[in-house]
């Protein structure tokens, strides 16, 4: 198989790459600066793409020989900040670029594509249990505007299949943790803050969340299992932020944080963290909307992916040994 991967240098993007390359397939990937990809990836037999997802039909041509694309970028950096700037950019990277390279995948002889959304479009059954692919998005994928464009894309996405003959699956990972998250992420910076003496303490809150290993996994059996236009949940399990912040002590030898800070208390300093951002210029660390998805503890059902895909969720004590041992490794720790 040769593969097209976007977003290849993020968390689940080199996670991704590697395994394709561990299991002897061929990789082209989309990468903004070469140099970077290659601190990131070394001596790895990849071809690196050099475009940008905002001009897409400038490396379109380099999908012609390929027979899968991997379509992982999505902009995320201020993940819940609210302006207008960040959400043109939100809408033209993660919902119009998503199809413009659908439509340029199927005009090069691309056979399937496997698409990331995301769990966070997704809600709880109205019992209050997990969710699956079939369950309307919550309101909190309205207030958090990178889920809204996860579920406009998803919709337009609809639309597309409807109207295509290009093999598409969606696959929807939860909160994901892992090594090689450089940037890092929203949970990357959590273990960096943890490492580093810079988390206080934990609050109340939690979610579904998985290793983005299992994700990238799951994607490549997608290839062969999954059916055209059908999504499915790659979330893992549920774990409180006590038993992230509890597992990170244990598997760093650190102390544990005993401190548990109350919700109004993390909600002023969320609010305080927004402010510093806009005065700044700086993404924001934490954030109300932010604070305020993880105490909903909102669950999703990954039967399906389990079942169709064969999907496997590592402990998440595993997950993060080696993400605590990444950042040691490559001097994230001070």
């Amino acid at each position: 198989m040769k593969a097209f991967v976007t977003g290849s240098t993020g968390l689940l993007g080199n996670n991704l790459v590697r395994l394709l390359i561990e299991q002897k397939h061929q990789v082209k990937a989309l990468v903004r600066s070469k140099d970077k990809a290659k601190k990131i990836f070394g001596d790895l037999p990849i071809e690196y793409i050099v475009g940008d997802m905002e001009k897409v039909e400038a490396f379109a041509a380099k999908m012609r020989d390929c027979d899968v694309l991997f379509h992982t970028a999505a902009y995320f950096r201020e993940y819940y900040q609210k302006n207008e700037n960040h959400w043109k950019k939100l809408e033209d990277i993660n919902i119009k670029g998503t199809i413009r390279i659908l439509e340029e995948a199927e005009k090069c002889g691309v056979r399937k594509a496997i698409y990331v959304s995301s769990s966070g479009t997704i809600g709880m059954q109205p019992d209050g249990s997990a969710g699956d692919e079939n369950t309307p998005p919550s309101s909190f994928a309205t207030d958090n505007l990178y889920f809204k464009s996860k579920v406009l894309a998803d919709q337009a996405v609809d639309e597309f299949i409807e109207k295509h003959e290009l093999s598409v699956v969606r696959i929807l990972p939860g909160w994901m943790f892992g090594i090689g998250d450089a940037a890092p992420t929203s949970s990357g910076q959590i273990v960096l803050d943890f490492l580093n003496g810079k988390l206080p303490g934990t609050f109340n809150g939690g979610t579904s969340t998985v290793d983005a290993k299992d994700v990238a996994q799951a994607m490549i059996d997608a290839v062969e299992k999954g059916k055209t236009g059908e999504k499915y949940i790659v979330g893992g399990e549920f774990y409180s932020m006590e038993e992230i912040v509890g597992n990170l002590a244990e598997v760093s030898g650190l102390p544990k944080l005993k401190l548990k800070i109350p919700n109004f208390a993390i909600l002023t300093l969320a609010n305080f963290s927004e402010l510093f951002s806009r005065l700044t210029g700086k993404p924001a660390v934490i954030s109300k909307n932010g604070i305020k998805t993880l105490q909903a503890k909102l669950t999703v059902d990954s039967s399906k992916a389990k079942r169709e895909l064969g999907a496997k969720f590592r402990p998440i004590s595993d997950t993060l040994r080696d993400e605590v041992n990444w950042y040691r490794q490559n001097g994230y720790v001070s």
